[in-house]
């Protein structure tokens, strides 16, 4: 009886990975977004229960403040010039304040931030003291492309990490082998890779980094190619092959039926100036993957015909019928 294939199973396997990695880190995400006090002199957080609660972030945190955040800024001594409230920061990363006007924001440290402001207003106050608390923080959006299922522009609740953006589009697409390395860019162009075979397969939960605003993820989708197999097949000739594919698919995709008399003993593989022989038996009989070998760009598979009938070839002519094209 003939079961799913592992390229077809791959997908699914990896959407189940994806939602169970994103409910495993729910608790992590509500732990991060509890208040904490603030600095002696900041403005007061907002009462239990209050909708900006849980967002309030602390002034002498290492985030960066981006597009969307709604930040406080408190002047001391000089409530007119403080922001008497939050104030959104725009596109651009900038915020707007009294007396100083635009101030770019975007991209620095709360202690960063207070700086700059401070800065500005050295022309109107001798010496100002200025704290900038970021209240609460914008929405997350990430940019998704590559071998998902549904690619576009994704807004998620902050924090969001990998499993989250990949969960949000869809899963991954058809995979083959292991699960492909996806690259991060950021908006000033700084890149990053992650390996979901590691992540998803392997479980190492520390590869689920936070995927921040305006970020592009990119999966690549595996890499197809053409071999040639040739000899007792069914339908002799070049065979779509996708990367991570082995010489039983190779042999599975041409065809290679009982009335081929296959000898899948001395399967004959040759790359470049190596030629190798794959005993094929073994995978079939007992499932050992060890004896298989993978293809590559520019192979060639040879069949042998078989002096006697050995029954295989009807396993792999059914097969082939299962194997996505």
């Amino acid at each position: 009886m003939i079961g799913l294939s592992s390229g077809m199973l791959r997908p699914l396997a990896a959407g189940l990975s994806i939602a169970l990695f994103a409910l495993a880190c729910d608790g992590v995400v509500l732990a991060q977004a509890q208040p904490a006090p603030v600095a002696p002199g900041a403005p007061a957080q907002p009462a239990e229960g209050d909708p900006g609660a849980e967002a309030t972030v602390q002034s002498n945190q290492a985030y960066r403040i981006r597009q969307g955040d709604e930040v406080t800024v408190t002047v001391f001594g000089e409530p007119t010039l403080s922001s008497g409230g939050t104030v959104r920061v725009v596109q651009g990363g900038t915020i707007a304040l009294p007396l100083v006007g635009e101030i770019a924001i975007g991209g620095m440290t709360t202690a960063a931030a207070s700086v700059a402001v401070a800065r500005a207003l050295r022309k109107y106050v001798r010496d100002p003291r200025v704290t900038v608390a970021v209240y609460s923080v914008g929405p997350v959006e990430a940019l998704v492309l590559g071998n998902v299922r549904f690619p576009g522009k994704y807004t998620l609740p902050p924090p969001a990490r990998l499993t989250d953006v990949l969960a949000a589009s869809g899963g991954l697409g058809p995979t083959d082998g292991d699960f492909p390395t996806v690259r991060l860019e950021l908006p000033d162009g700084t890149t990053s890779s992650v390996s979901l075979q590691g992540l998803l397969h392997d479980g190492n939960e520390s590869l689920n980094v936070v995927v921040e605003s305006g970020e592009t993820v990119y999966v690549p989708a595996p890499a197809t190619f053409n071999i040639e197999v040739s000899g007792a097949v069914d339908k002799p000739g070049d065979v779509l092959m996708h990367e991570g594919d082995d010489v039983a698919i190779a042999v599975a995709r041409a065809g290679s039926s009982a009335a081929q008399n296959p000898d899948l003993n001395h399967v004959v593989v040759k790359h470049g100036d190596t030629v190798t022989t794959v005993n094929l038996y073994p995978i079939l009989e007992k499932g050992d993957l060890s004896h298989d070998v993978k293809v590559q760009k520019g192979d060639s598979v040879f069949v042998p015909a078989s002096p006697k009938h050995a029954g295989f070839g009807d396993i792999f002519y059914a097969l082939a019928r299962f194997l996505p094209y």
